[in-house]
This record gives structure tokens, C-alpha cells and sequence, in this order.
């Protein structure tokens, strides 16, 4: 415990130091916010990305953002419709697993990106999961409600806890 900073701890990184020449050693690191912050300087889904550049935090933003819209379409969508005549309930259950798959795998981006707790990053993701909603979820731009198939109108059921 005398250690508070976790240099010495097993799978704690220490800060970068000097070598005998002076030169700082090749592996420099980036402080990880652990509180919610504004700012550029940010690291989203990869070791280094966006960095400090505006245009790689803005791609980062709509990347997020894009992928929050994502996550609603494929939750409120129904691609895989199964005719009552003999259709194939077993492709049908696999594509539905594999929709599922990939929304699960879009969400979980989702998160790992506002592990980042930019202000920013969390600001499109929220924005870009109700803009989904209103395009998909919502009924505001239907004419006519969705016929259920089979008592359903959506392949996959709503993301709840």
C-alpha cells in the first residue's frame, strides 16, 4: 500500500523515464480520463486514435454517431420475414442470431467508445440513439403501423436490462 500510483502493481504501466542519455524511452503514454472531460484529445476504440487532431475527433464523433443509428435500425427493423407456408425456420432463426450478433457487437463499440468519457463522444452517442429511434422506433414518419408477422414487427427484441 505504500505504493499508490500502481508503478510497482503487476499489469500497471508507469510513466514514461528518462534513460541515462536523457531521451524519454519509446513508450510515451496517454493520460486515461477516468471522469467526464471536453476536449480533443481523446483515445476512442484504438490506442492513439483520434489523438489531438480535430479532424480524426470529429470522424471519431460521426463514427459514433453512426454507429448509435445503427444499433436502433437493427433493433427496430424487420428484414427476415417468415412466410406461414413452410419457410425455413432454421436460416430464419440463424439470420435473426446473426442480426442479433452484430447489433449486440455495434452496442458494445458504442460503450467501449464512451469509456473514453469525453463529453463530446457521449453527447453523439445519446444523440445518435435518439435520432435512430425517431427514424426507426418511433411512428412519427410510418403512414401505416407495421403488419405483425406472426404476432411480431421487429426480427429482434428491444435492448433492455
Amino acid at each position: 500500500m505504500e505504493n499508490m500510483h500502481g508503478g510497482d502493481m503487476p499489469g500497471m504501466s508507469s510513466p514514461p523515464t528518462k534513460t541515462t542519455t536523457g531521451d524519454m524511452n519509446m513508450h510515451s503514454h496517454q493520460m486515461m480520463h477516468m471522469t467526464f472531460f471536453w476536449g480533443k484529445n481523446a483515445l476512442i476504440l484504438f490506442p492513439g486514435w483520434p489523438g489531438s487532431d480535430l479532424g480524426k475527433y470529429i470522424l471519431a464523433l460521426i463514427l459514433v454517431f453512426v454507429l448509435a443509428i445503427l444499433v436502433e435500425w437493427l433493433s427496430h427493423c424487420n428484414l427476415i420475414r417468415e412466410d406461414r407456408d413452410g419457410s425455413d425456420h432454421v436460416v430464419a432463426g440463424l439470420l435473426r442470431t446473426l442480426m442479433h450478433m452484430i447489433r449486440v457487437g455495434l452496442a458494445y463499440l458504442v460503450m467501449l467508445a464512451l469509456m473514453s468519457f469525453n463529453v463530446g463522444v457521449f453527447l453523439v452517442a445519446v444523440l445518435g440513439h435518439a435520432v435512430g429511434f425517431l427514424l426507426f422506433g418511433s411512428r412519427v414518419f410510418k403512414k401505416h403501423p407495421p403488419t405483425p408477422v406472426l404476432g411480431k414487427t421487429t426480427d429482434l427484441p428491444p435492448m433492455t436490462c
